[in-house]
């Protein structure tokens, strides 16, 4: 096969997009990575942190989720934390070398009364000088208008799979309705982080047809997270089968080739990957991790581990654009050799 320009579309179709996951993955690994070095520094990696500011009880049925109210995980249900904790966990995760922080809270939408402390985690995160990411459920217009106002810099809101398939893991919250809050994101004027998850029973099909919904948006996705299912007891996906190494390697290639500009994020299942998996992860395109002992309520690797395998590849931590100077990069660095033996000070669980 050719090799694919690596310019921005947004007219991919189904033939090309399953032409190229059946790519020979030599073939396919080193399509990404010529893409990958036209738009990044191949050795650099955007690290971030994400924290838990409201766990469980969520009212939507995601069949993968632990954290949602229709199913028994044994995972502690716990109120909005307060300001002030969010604050010191985005400080701790500034120290140890993240450049975004990210809140998650276990709603199905954010409610009128815990709107104005959300406000107030942003305006505080971002007076830190770190990029700030949320991901709040689905939003209003005037929501967004106002996170954005705050100085939210990304909203996470994934689409998890196909529009076919998304019937069969959520009945609670329609595709039409995710793509809206996509919407209402890109016009307050904020980025979009928005990705799924390989492990749910869903086909090859179903695979392309996610990266394609995500690719013919009328902007891509500054962050795309490509999660591996992490499966909990209690949850109905809890005996699926495992995702075979090499077609989520494949699935990372594929979008960094569907999406040139945007960060691809090896995200959720990073706890189950060995390093040489990590390492052939970078290699498809994979660009941005996340840092620390927890993903949400499910283990992530630590961050000495993290660090310790960035030193062994010879990668380094992405600096902020606004801040990529030597000086605040070295200072980056730093912070991360100063902490490899160190743990976040959070608990996000």
């Amino acid at each position: 096969m050719p090799m694919i320009a690596s310019v921005t579309r947004h007219d991919w179709t189904p033939a090309e997009v399953l032409a190229l996951f059946k790519l020979p993955f030599n073939d396919l690994l080193f399509q990404a990575q010529s893409v990958h070095r036209q738009y990044f520094d191949p050795n650099r990696v955007q690290v971030s942190t994400l924290l838990s500011i409201k766990t469980g009880a969520c009212p939507e049925d995601c069949k993968y989720c632990p954290q949602s109210g229709h199913y028994n995980t044994g995972l502690d249900k716990e109120k909005l934390m307060e300001v002030e904790k969010v604050l010191q966990a985005a400080a701790d995760a500034k120290a140890i070398g993240s450049t975004r922080f990210c809140m998650g809270a276990a709603w199905k939408h954010p409610s009128a009364k815990d709107m104005p402390y959300v406000l107030k985690m942003v305006e505080g995160v971002k007076a830190l000088g770190l990029e700030t990411c949320m991901t709040l459920g689905k939003l209003t217009q005037e929501q967004t208008e106002a996170l954005a106002q705050a100085g939210l810099d990304y909203y996470n809101h994934n689409l998890d799979t196909s529009p076919e398939f998304y019937g069969n893991i959520i009945t609670t919250r329609t595709y039409s309705e995710r793509l809206q809050t996509l919407a209402y994101v890109r016009d307050a004027g904020m980025k979009i982080c928005s990705g799924g998850i390989l492990g749910m029973g869903e086909s090859l099909e179903d695979r392309a047809g996610l990266l394609i919904q995500l690719a013919n948006l009328p902007e891509h996705p500054e962050s795309v997270p490509i999660n591996m299912l992490v499966k909990v007891k209690g949850t109905p996906l809890a005996e699926e089968e495992d995702v075979d190494p090499f077609d989520f390697i494949r699935m990372l290639a594929v979008a960094r080739i569907m999406m040139p500009e945007s960060h691809v994020r090896l995200s959720a299942g990073r706890e189950q990957m060995n390093e040489q998996m990590q390492a052939l992860a970078f290699l498809a395109g994979a660009n941005s991790i996340f840092y620390g002992e927890k993903l949400l309520t499910t283990g992530n690797p630590q961050a000495d581990k993290d660090m310790r395998l960035f030193e062994r590849l010879g990668i380094q931590p992405e600096a902020r654009e606004e801040h990529a100077d030597e000086v605040h990069q070295a200072a980056i660095e730093q912070a991360l050799i100063e902490q490899r033996d160190s743990k976040l000070f959070y608990s996000a669980v």
